[in-house]
């Protein structure tokens, strides 16, 4: 098999892989790809084929099957997304309890009061960036909440979690790890210190599992990163891509706008149609592995690209075309298999409401033809725009 040079595809790629994600899968559901600085690894861009690979026990998450260690896990330590059974089965399980579908929907009216706040705040100037003045800040002060990280410290965390998902280039990787793993450490202490308050934070600090179980210092601070990370950015681009989505389609926007109870199918169609990840983290395969028909080497690095396994006509009838009325079942934004996204009953929680706040308190809201242009964040994991003009 011939190996693609992903970096001969240029920012064209970044702006709007799907066409060349089609491409690919028209010629096979697995390829071998090249990036710019050398390193090869494995594409599953088929549907089905994906759905097995993530499930597939072959392919483990932990590093430590290659003798590699990347400096996230070297410096703050292995957290949930990196690692196997049993250890995965026994901090899902320490961690999940604070994830329950009533847990989660406890916060609906304080979600609700966060996004009338900042809409209200938007509302005079009459136009704005709708990620930094509200696809952002909504997701960050639920998280920040929900972990019990103080107002002030927010900022910094904007800064760590843009670093680390799509870096800029302005600050080593290292010295952002370093930074965000100091702070978590401090944090932990200080609610060791003031005992049990009412934050998730607190909460796993003081969990115990019915044996007695309970999580280390160094998996609290591998959780703490985890969630304040993965537990923000991917709802940036949630709400932030289906509003793109709805821009490009006006007549569905106006069909939402006449009738609310279309708003689940509008999330879970902006979900498949343009999620906010576009590829999981890396698998590594710890034996020969055949995936879609394809051998993979022991010790290579494989991943899924939601965004191609979402978009295959084999699953998905007319798979480019944007439609809210479309039964959604069976997207994979939120992946699957036991490394299924905590935090997806969050995630829609927060993008429906935001949705919903956005298109009822703004008639009129709509791209803004003075704005500055997109800017696409860079790389295969995370899908969006830093920046979204809009105007009302």
């Amino acid at each position: 098999m011939s190996v693609i040079e992903l970096g001969e595809w240029g920012a064209d790629f970044t702006a709007n892989p799907y066409p060349y994600y089609a491409k690919l899968r028209e010629s096979g559901p697995v390829h071998h790809i090249r990036m710019p600085d050398g390193w090869e690894f494995w594409l599953v861009v088929g549907h089905e084929e994906g759905r097995a690979a993530l499930a597939d026990p072959r392919l483990v998450k932990s590093p430590s099957v290659i003798d590699f260690v990347p400096v996230d896990e070297e410096v703050i330590g292995p957290n949930l997304l990196a690692v196997d059974p049993p250890d995965h089965t026994r901090l899902r399980k320490l961690v999940a309890r604070e994830f329950t579908g009533r847990r989660v929907e406890a916060l609906r009216p304080r979600i609700q009061e966060l996004a009338d706040e900042l809409v209200d705040a938007m509302a005079p100037a009459g136009r704005a960036d709708l990620v930094d003045s509200f696809a952002f800040p909504l997701p960050m002060t639920v998280i920040c909440e929900l972990l019990g990280v103080p107002v002030a410290d927010r900022d910094s965390f904007r800064h760590w979690s843009n670093e680390l998902v799509a870096p800029a280039g302005g600050t080593p990787a290292r010295e952002v790890v370093e930074g965000f793993g100091s702070y978590l450490d401090e944090l932990i202490e200080d609610k060791r210190a003031s005992g049990p308050q009412d934050d998730l934070l607190s909460a796993l600090i003081a969990t115990r599992a019915e044996d007695g179980d309970r999580l280390s210092l160094p998996e609290l601070r591998a959780m703490g990163y985890l969630l304040l990370v993965a537990g923000h950015e991917t709802t940036v681009g949630l709400i932030s891509n289906t509003m793109r989505a709805l821009f490009a389609h006006p007549d569905q926007l106006a069909e939402l706008r006449a009738d609310f109870g279309l708003l689940d199918g509008v999330i879970e169609e902006g979900l498949r149609y343009d999620g906010p990840v576009e590829t999981t983290t890396f698998r590594i395969a710890k034996e020969p592995t055949t995936v879609g028909g394809t051998d993979i080497p022991a010790r290579s690095a494989v991943f899924v690209s939601l965004a191609a396994t979402d978009r295959d006509p084999n699953r998905f009838p007319e798979p480019d075309r944007f439609d809210i009325r479309r039964e959604p079942r069976g997207h994979m934004a939120f992946g699957h298999g036991i490394h299924y996204c905590l935090g997806a009953p969050l995630a829609r929680l927060e993008g429906t409401i935001a949705i919903r706040t956005l298109v009822e308190r703004f008639p009129r809201l709509e791209l803004d033809p003075e704005g500055a242009p997109w800017e696409w964040m860079p790389g295969l994991l995370v899908r969006g725009v830093r920046r979204l003009p809009v105007r009302w």
